[in-house]
């Protein structure tokens, strides 16, 4: 049997006020999202136009993701960022807090976390392996 799992299709955050978080995401990212809708965006980002979905926190429960968590938690995703402080500053700069501090997984990986101004926790990392399937 080949690996199920193929690659990343689309994060989604969710956010009480969302065309708040349709703004900050946009000047995060400097674009707006490629698609739009009352309550839901995505944007297109980084070397694999991987999605980012932004949902409206009012419709979580009511797509089947269970009620929405009052502290953040879940699954963190990590996204591969050149340089990890200055991405760090860019999103303390508009607003996120750090959520984990910079530290070394291992050899040639490091991360953090943030949290953006809506509670959804946004991994950075340093990766060597992403260089080298990107380089290939």
């Amino acid at each position: 049997m080949t690996n199920p799992l193929r690659g990343l299709s689309t994060i989604r955050y969710q956010a009480a006020d969302h065309e708040a978080a349709k703004r900050w995401y946009t000047e995060l990212l400097g674009a707006a999202p490629y698609f739009d809708r009352p309550g839901y965006c995505e944007f297109r980002i980084g070397d694999y136009q991987a999605e980012l979905g932004l949902l409206d926190a009012k419709y979580a429960g009511t797509l089947g993701s269970g009620p929405t968590a009052t502290t953040p938690g879940g699954a963190v995703t990590y996204w591969h960022v050149d340089d990890l402080p200055a991405t760090i500053d860019r999103f303390l700069a508009l607003g996120a807090t750090l959520h984990e501090p910079i530290r070394e997984f291992g050899e040639g990986f490091v991360g953090a976390a943030v949290l953006d101004p809506f509670g959804n926790i946004v991994g950075l990392m340093y990766n060597k392996h992403y260089l080298e399937v990107l380089a290939k």
